[in-house]
């Protein structure tokens, strides 16, 4: 594909990670990492993904890649069921939708996040939940025409370091 070519959603196709794919999907987050201003993925991340995706008969992580007729892998989104306490159900936590640039509004966004809430439909979940950083106003334009509800919140996170019997301040 040159410069001046746009991924066509028509002739991409939106399909479940394979064991095979370990490798593109850490290129892929590796370069979302960097999108989002975040510490790139641990050196060991094939091995941690291989388990959540395929180390169990019921998958803790589900991973769904847009994929090029060419076999070129532009994007992809990873998601993990979730509970709410307050509405007494799970939800899926959409936790990564990463589209390579040469890829963006060309449809591909949509597609996947149509076959994240067909995922969600077939684990029994009647709704998809996510976070984007305040800053990415391209993102936040993306969900506000598929009809995604923004809510505001602040995101904490704790590191806990393996072993240990509380919590310690994140680096």
């Amino acid at each position: 594909m040159n410069d001046l070519e746009e991924p066509s959603p028509a002739a991409a196709r939106i399909r479940p990670a394979r064991p095979a794919d370990l490798p593109r999907i850490v290129e892929l987050a590796a370069e979302h990492a960097a999108y989002e201003r975040a510490a790139p993925p641990a050196p060991d991340l094939v091995l941690r993904l291989d388990a959540l995706l395929f180390g169990a008969p019921i998958p803790r992580l589900h991973c769904l890649l847009a994929e090029l007729p060419d076999g070129e892998v532009v994007g992809y989104a990873a998601a993990a069921p979730e509970l709410s306490t307050w509405q007494g159900r799970e939800y899926l936590h959409l936790d990564c939708l990463f589209l390579r640039p040469a890829a963006r509004g060309s449809g591909l966004g949509v597609l996947l996040m149509d076959a994240v809430a067909a995922l969600a439909g077939r684990l029994g979940m009647t709704e998809v939940q996510w976070q984007t950083p305040d800053w990415n106003e391209g993102a936040a334009r993306f969900y506000d025409r598929i009809g995604a509800e923004a809510r505001t919140k602040l995101r904490y996170r704790l590191a806990v370091p393996a072993g240990s019997p509380g919590p310690v301040p994140a680096p």
